[in-house]
């Protein structure tokens, strides 16, 4: 979504329209729908694939995310930002109080009370996107990985509810999927966040590399730069592939899904390897053709995995 088009949504469903235009059900799950089909370029690899039951659930889910995330991010002003996510936290404890008008929260309402979701994976979101307008920049890795652990790990969390597949086990090896896809997108989007203000990429790896910060000024990846992606690139793709197992973990509603979002993380980071770590010139993505290899990939080994089990 647009900075103008999220204006246009805030306007239409903000703090000052709270309470006067109460969405029915049917009106929020369409609203839900529609933001997830338009959003997100991976999101939609997945969701193709999603059994009926679970489709409008995951729309839900993720239409919460995609406003919490643009209120952190479209505000221009931080001060602004954290109002408007402090209200945002208002409108979720309502919902758990069944005072639902926004149409994100009709639906989401239903979602919660389907698979009985704690509020706590909702509410740890927020605790990021309220970092985001506090803090630009990290000094270590480990103090990126604090920050993942309620940008990311959350919506493994919802996922998991979401599949009936949310155990303790299931959740280390999520963890490490939605902290290796998170870091992914912030090496395909160090470009799009400097310009922001925000500089991911932890300051002792740059300093590592003999790279600085002065060197994101120019626009363009020197050597020092490209070895420092490099390095945080292999870190990224060695948590993806530690949270690997849950795929064959969780239970069949959303197995296809599970496996779709690993490997997803793991072509864009092969995409910013293709490019030889220069961000700086395009955004890695992934194209129609590899969205359509990961897709058949995911079905053949689902059907391979039921050979073997049936062989046995």
């Amino acid at each position: 979504m647009t900075q103008s088009e999220f204006a246009s949504q805030l306007q239409r469903y903000g703090p000052q329209r709270e309470g006067l235009d109460r969405a029915t059900p049917e009106e929020a799950r369409q609203y839900c729908a529609q933001l997830a089909r338009t959003h997100y370029e991976n999101f939609t690899v997945g969701s193709c694939l999603l059994r009926k039951p679970l489709k409008q659930h995951f729309f839900n889910v993720y239409a919460y995310c995609r406003w919490a995330d643009d209120l952190a991010d479209e505000i221009q002003r931080p001060e602004r930002a954290e109002e408007l996510l402090n209200w945002w936290q208002i409108q979720l404890s309502d919902c758990y109080r069944g005072l639902s008008w926004h149409p994100v929260f009709v639906a989401l309402q239903e979602t919660i009370d389907e698979f009985d979701i704690p509020i706590d994976p909702f509410r740890n979101l927020l605790i990021a996107f309220r970092r985001d307008q506090q803090q630009k920049h990290y000094s270590t890795f480990s103090e990126l990985l604090e920050y993942c652990r309620h940008s990311a790990n959350p919506v493994g969390h919802l996922v998991l509810f979401l599949g009936h597949s949310y155990n303790s086990d299931n959740v280390e090896l999520s963890d490490h999927i939605c902290t290796g896809l998170q870091l992914a997108n912030f090496w395909q989007d160090v470009c799009r966040d400097f310009r922001r203000g925000r500089i991911y990429l932890p300051r002792e790896t740059i300093a590592q590399y003999n790279c600085n910060e002065a060197e994101f000024q120019m626009g363009r990846a020197t050597e020092g730069f490209r070895q420092a992606l490099e390095h945080e690139v292999a870190r990224a793709e060695q948590m993806l592939e530690r949270g690997l197992p849950l795929v064959e973990r969780v239970d069949r509603s959303i197995r296809l899904e599970v496996d779709i979002f690993v490997h997803a993380g793991l072509a864009v980071l092969n995409a910013i390897r293709q490019c030889d770590f220069d961000v700086w010139s395009e955004r890695p993505t992934i194209g129609r053709m590899t969205k359509a290899r990961l897709l058949s990939g995911a079905i053949r080994r689902r059907w391979l995995g039921r050979v073997m089990r049936g062989a046995r």
